[in-house]
């Protein structure tokens, strides 16, 4: 306990001081979201902000009470998983530094790089920070204040909670700390939380062999190589790039640089630039905004929104290579609400709750299959992902601790009946609509029969 209250001590200077994304507010820990605009330049990358309106969720219908939750969450704001970008930037500036060629601002940069590389390895590479602990534990508390009846017949019942990870140390240490912040809101759920279970095919499934074909379309495809070289050829990459290198070195330094060498320094800053709020805890005094411009930052998050929305979204019409390796964890969120309406029906209970832990690679597919909001476009023939043309944004779609959640509810039978089961899904913790082959129980509600889903949620 001492421990998280230093934890959220710490999260609550960083957040007065200036992080970027949110601001706390005592009596809960929610958090409100920037201007989308602003959350934009950060990519996945971006730290997470819940989306749900505490007070302002549908009620169930009525005789319904939640008998069960499951959810499929990335891990929290993490390390970079390597120093290579900031190598590669910290070389550049030593260069220019030999040759007196770093303007004032430039000279500015190598420090703030140094320290955000310190903090990266004194965590390690690739780790959860103390801001992603913070996300997943503050998650599982409003999961709890959403639903305090569950979780008190949860502990009732002595119910199992169930926790699968990728395997990856950073989807162990998201399932510890949220797993953590559940038994802190109610200790009695403690002894009920499993030891975390790894599930590579379930929680990584795009590095398993099954999914070969979708390892060589990243790797080979032409279609794919094809548009995302058009797309870095645009004139804006380069005109970019330029205006990066001019604000931080001298004119015949950045002339002397080859324009493939101005993008590669302007991207690798960019990647240095939307990794550090995630370190906000651990490298609190570096502010990379100085030494992009707001407009700058922008086409390089496109470029990186632009691979993530090829290699892993909706992609290209027609085509489903990139999301329909997702169907196993669609599969396993029905089979578990379903084994779960089947225990209650026998009266064996069942799991309490089924909590998974997992990557981008996961949270971007299957948020494409399930048809979540701005999850769906694909690019169209002859006319290539760009904001204007497509909502799908990765700070949206797969921010850092990006979370779907289903609530399984179930009402009293009467007259020999069996009881009827319904779910309500969150995405980032905002009630979400099924895709609309799916019927929900009355117009405009955000409550679907289970039978119903699995119907409408089948897939080939």
């Amino acid at each position: 306990m001492k421990r998280t209250a230093s934890l959220s001590a710490a999260m609550a200077v960083c957040l007065a001081a200036g992080a970027l994304f949110t601001a706390g507010t005592a009596a809960a820990g929610e958090r409100t979201a920037a201007p989308r605009a602003g959350r934009d330049l950060y990519g996945t990358k971006a730290p997470y902000v819940p989306q749900g309106r505490p007070g302002h969720y549908q009620e169930a219908p009525r005789g319904f009470v939640p008998v069960f939750t499951e959810n499929v969450a990335r891990h929290g704001s993490r390390a970079m998983t390597d120093s290579g970008d900031g190598d590669a930037v910290l070389a550049a500036l030593h260069e220019a530094q030999q040759q007196g060629a770093l303007t004032d601002l430039g000279a500015g940069l190598g420090p703030q790089v140094r320290s955000l590389l310190d903090a990266a390895s004194t965590l390690g590479y690739g780790n959860l920070s103390a801001r992603g602990a913070e996300e997943q534990r503050r998650t599982a508390l409003r999961m709890e204040q959403r639903l305090p009846g569950l979780f008190a017949s949860i502990a009732a019942r002595r119910e199992p909670i169930v926790v699968e990870t990728s395997g990856v140390p950073r989807t162990v240490a998201s399932a510890d700390a949220f797993t953590g912040g559940l038994a802190s809101g109610d200790p009695a759920l403690a002894s009920l939380i499993e030891a975390p279970v790894t599930d590579k095919n379930l929680l990584y499934f795009h590095k398993q062999p099954q999914n070969a074909d979708y390892q060589a379309y990243l790797k080979s495809d032409p279609d794919l190589a094809g548009v995302l070289a058009d797309i870095d050829a645009d004139p804006r990459t380069a005109e970019t790039a330029h205006r990066v290198v001019a604000r931080l070195f001298r004119a015949d330094f950045a002339a002397a640089l080859s324009t493939e060498e101005q993008v590669s320094f302007a991207r690798s800053l960019y990647q240095l630039y939307s990794a550090a709020p995630d370190l906000a805890v651990e490298a609190p005094d570096v502010d990379l905004t100085p030494f992009l411009a707001r407009r700058d930052a922008q086409w390089l998050a496109y470029l990186d929104d632009a691979e993530e929305f090829y290699q892993k979204g909706p992609a290209f019409s027609g085509r489903t290579i990139t999301y329909k390796m997702a169907g196993v964890l669609l599969d396993d969120l029905l089979a578990q609400a379903d084994a779960k309406a089947a225990a209650e029906a026998d009266g064996t209970g069942g799991n309490g709750a089924v909590l998974r832990f997992t990557h981008a690679e996961e949270i971007e597919p299957l948020a494409a299959l399930l048809g979540l909001p701005g999850s769906t476009e694909p690019a169209g023939p002859g006319q290539p992902y760009a904001y204007g043309n497509n909502p799908w944004r990765g700070a949206e779609v797969s921010p850092m601790a990006a979370n779907i959640q289903w609530d399984l509810f179930a009402n009293t039978p009467s007259g020999g009946r069996p009881a009827d089961y319904l779910v309500r899904m969150l995405y980032n913790e905002k009630e979400t609509a099924f895709e609309p082959s799916c019927e929900p129980v009355a117009e405009g509600s955000y409550f679907y029969e289970l039978d119903e889903l699995k119907h409408c949620l089948a897939h080939g």
